[in-house]
């Protein structure tokens, strides 16, 4: 099985800023669906950031009462006719402080109730892609980059995160001071607020102007990121494969090319989204130049106090501030609903059937595996295996041998069914693979793969993946059967060591060794071998010949072997070529047939004479 692998920071779609979802108001809908457990306490948080921000707004207009009171006192003072209150500005003011506290607390448990729910979402959501990747078919990974799926679990799911914490309240708070001031500076002055109001189509010329420049520059700039992320990645991953085909300089040029079209877009669009904040600034210090007249005006007349002046340019100030959130909260909902999409897409991909409508169960089955007339082909219009037959009984090794796309592998597939045929039946045991739950299915095999998994965990713990519920002397027994436990006790903390990727003291075939221990301890009824040789010298090989023969006593097993001299004592070997066995029987037989097994026989041993 081939995999086309890429680290997290490679090709793998991301999420990137300003990347805008196909279906923005579907999207929404399913992230709202998805959320609907949660609606008391959006209710709960809805009602809080709301209070908040009524109390919030609610203190100029107080503190301006404050500076009438101070100033009336003072121009008393001047007449000679009184003083300056002080004990009723206290009482003033204290009221604003416990006003300001309220609205704290308010925004705090605000904040508190989304912050809850923004992280159950998404840890809910990382649980559902999680039984889901269980739940899809092999062909969905074998089509997509490992980075491309893990950027769902990640980077989509951090967006969504992020956006919504900051989205849904930041908009609730917007929406709620915008007509909140807006219903204050009404009741200070009509006229000072049609002026105040001019702001806000210049506001939103600017906005529009800054987001239609810079959002593109934003795509190239994250782009082109990627590029730069991915070819680091790759160059230094193939350090030393661009060391020896001399490709230090076009790395070099390519790197060059890419990162100086990354600066461009990046000053690009650091140049226009910096622009709007002085440009704001400019067009706000003329409102208040505009109210400042006017409010001198009215003063005057006796129309307003003085303190209302000084309230209304603290409305007009909170007045614009949630428009450019709004436009923030904008681009942060096309986020939140790319980001959804990419993760709702990924959810309703289609599944693999889990469970048959009346089950076989897998207890008390031996090994006994009969394919018949099995036809198959990734793409139906392109049958690979044709007509495929053999029979195969309780304990017997059986070997597939053949060249490369011969379907060796495709077969083991459609044994453990990531794939199911297309005509044809595959019998366990007189059964039909199809009649079983696949999970119980799966249960029946133990594999050992060319390329090793071992997680970052203790040697025991990675012997012990096989069955969990071995004792600490049942894990032993396994490695003693693999012939790994002297290389074992070696090591620094024998059974305890941990392995991770830093452990370079392991060599590939120990590595091996391990993941048959753990076939050993895992005691499966059949067994498949897929190459498990084929990267290791001819030493290791036959010490990992020994703990197979090991493993496969008294189990039907299958190996699939590029070595043939690694299987000259299985009981059947089945040639295969372009997807048909051309010929079966034991090692004997086929050499004395002289066909095409003699020929990729003969030939191996040819090289190896040649080599030594």
């Amino acid at each position: 099985m081939s995999e086309n692998r890429r680290g997290p920071m490679g090709h793998g779609r991301g999420m990137h800023g300003g990347e805008k979802a196909k279906d923005f108001k579907g999207s929404m809908a399913k992230l709202f669906r998805y959320m609907e457990r949660y609606k008391f306490r959006f209710i709960l948080m809805f009602v809080f950031a709301v209070a908040g921000t009524i109390f919030n707004i609610w203190g100029p207009k107080i503190l301006g009462k404050a500076t009438t009171e101070l100033f009336s006192g003072l121009v008393a003072k001047v007449n000679g006719t009184g003083g300056i209150n002080f004990e009723k500005i206290a009482m003033i003011l204290l009221g604003v402080m416990i006003l300001y506290l309220a609205s704290s607390g308010f925004s705090f448990i605000q904040g508190f109730v989304m912050t809850g729910i923004s992280n159950d979402v998404t840890y809910n959501l990382r649980k559902d892609i999680s039984k889901k990747i269980n739940r899809l078919p092999l062909n969905y990974f074998e089509s997509r980059t490992n980075g491309e799926i893990l950027s769902r679990v990640t980077n989509d799911v951090d967006t969504l995160q992020m956006s919504l914490n900051q989205s849904m309240t930041q908009l609730i708070t917007s929406v709620t001071t915008i007509i909140g001031v807006l219903f204050m500076m009404l009741s200070i002055n009509v006229w000072m607020t049609l002026a105040a109001l001019l702001i806000l189509p210049v506001s939103m010329v600017i906005i529009n102007f800054v987001m239609k420049h810079s959002q593109k520059y934003f795509r190239d700039q994250q782009s082109y990121l990627g590029k730069v992320n991915g070819q680091i990645e790759e160059n230094y991953g193939g350090h030393n494969v661009v060391k020896v085909f001399n490709k230090e300089q076009d790395v070099v040029a390519e790197f060059e090319k890419d990162n100086k079209k990354l600066y461009e877009s990046a000053w690009k669009s650091q140049f226009f989204s910096g622009m709007m904040m002085p440009v704001m600034q400019f067009v706000g210090n003329l409102g208040y130049v505009m109210v400042a007249f006017l409010g001198g005006i009215f003063t005057i007349k006796g129309s307003i106090e003085v303190g209302d002046i000084q309230s209304f340019f603290q409305y007009i100030r909170n007045f614009t501030q949630p428009i450019q959130q709004i436009a923030q909260v904008v681009n942060l909902l096309q986020s939140s609903a790319a980001a959804s999409e990419r993760v709702f897409e990924f959810l309703e991909e289609p599944e693999e059937e889990q469970t048959a409508e009346n089950p076989v169960s897998v207890k008390n089955l031996t090994g006994d595996v009969q394919f018949e007339h099995v036809s198959f082909g990734y793409n139906p219009e392109k049958i690979i295996i044709h007509d495929f037959s053999a029979e195969v009984t309780d304990g017997q090794k059986i070997a597939i041998v053949g060249p490369t796309g011969a379907g060796k592998t495709t077969m083991v597939k459609l044994l453990m069914r990531f794939y199911d045929v297309n005509s044809g039946e595959i019998m366990v045991d007189g059964h039909n693979i199809r009649d079983f739950n696949r999970s119980e299915l799966r249960e029946m095999f133990g594999m050992v793969l060319q390329d090793t998994w071992l997680f970052s965990g203790t040697i025991m713990e990675n012997i012990r993946y096989g069955r969990l519920d071995a004792t600490d002397e049942e894990v032993i027994a396994a490695a003693k059967a693999a012939h790994i436990h002297n290389f074992i006790m070696q090591q620094p903390g024998g059974y305890q060591m941990v392995l991770d990727e830093e452990t370079s003291n392991i060599s590939q075939g120990q590595k091996q060794l391990l993941t048959i221990a753990r076939a050993i301890l895992a005691d499966n009824k059949i067994l498949i071998l897929d190459e498990a040789t084929s990267s290791v010298d001819t030493r290791t090989e036959m010490q990992i010949q020994k703990a197979m023969n090991n493993l496969m006593k008294g189990r039907t097993s299958f190996v699939i072997a590029h070595r043939l001299s690694t299987i000259k004592d299985a009981d059947l070997i089945l040639v295969m070529k372009d997807g048909d066995i051309i010929e079966q029987g034991n090692h004997k037989e086929l050499l004395e047939k002289g066909g095409f097994y003699a020929e990729l026989y003969n030939s191996q041993f040819e090289q190896k004479a040649q080599c030594s």
